[in-house]
């Protein structure tokens, strides 16, 4: 028991360690005026109309499941990250950690109120692009694979402003990886029929 927990401590020391290096001393002024605009939602409401248009233009009635899909998989995805881990573990986050916080650099207005770990945006945009390259793989080819890098420059930028730690972030991508994988899945394999093809 005493070997977990001071693993445990060991594992946050070395997370509050890497926040700061991402934070303070891996810095660059373009990136202070990225990273705020990548993690804002209403940045990316353009991609979600051009997939919104792109599946009912080439789909038609195929497009209605695949839309649900993608509602069900952000919404579990949210709700598996936000109001079950995170008040199951209540990690404070590092601007509101006073042990660590006039140490960071706070790069958006204000500290958001609800816990830390893990990442919701780091979760909820794995899920997405994971359940996007499975189920439209066939129509993007090797374009896919952006979504991925999407997903990594939102979740990497939640770090760069101040707002989650590294942990947070690599926890937020796996349980994304894992919930948009599992709903791909079952879309394809429970809906061939339906499916987009």
């Amino acid at each position: 028991m005493r070997f977990v927990f001071c693993f445990i401590q060991q594992l946050i020391n070395w997370d509050k360690r890497a926040f700061l290096t991402v934070n303070t001393k891996w810095v660059f002024a373009w990136l202070d005026m990225v990273a705020p605009i990548l993690r804002n939602a209403i940045t990316w409401v353009p991609l979600y109309v051009f997939l919104f248009f792109f599946v009912v233009i080439n789909f038609r009635k195929k497009s209605i499941l695949w839309i649900v899909f993608f509602l069900l998989t952000i919404a579990f995805s949210d709700q598996m990250s936000s109001n079950l881990f995170k008040n199951i573990v209540v990690r404070t986050r590092p601007c509101q950690d006073q042990t660590i916080s006039n140490l960071e650099i706070l790069r958006i207005d204000g500290c958001p109120a609800n816990y830390s770990f893990p990442s919701s945006h780091a979760s909820n945009h794995f899920a997405m692009a994971t359940f996007i390259f499975f189920t439209l793989y066939p129509f993007f080819k090797k374009f896919s694979y952006l979504f991925f890098i999407w997903a990594f420059a939102i979740s990497y930028a939640q770090i760069y402003v101040g707002v989650h730690y590294p942990l947070d972030v690599i926890i937020g991508s796996l349980l994304g990886l894992s919930i948009g994988g599992y709903m791909s899945y079952f879309y394809l394999h429970h809906f061939k029929k339906l499916r987009l093809s």
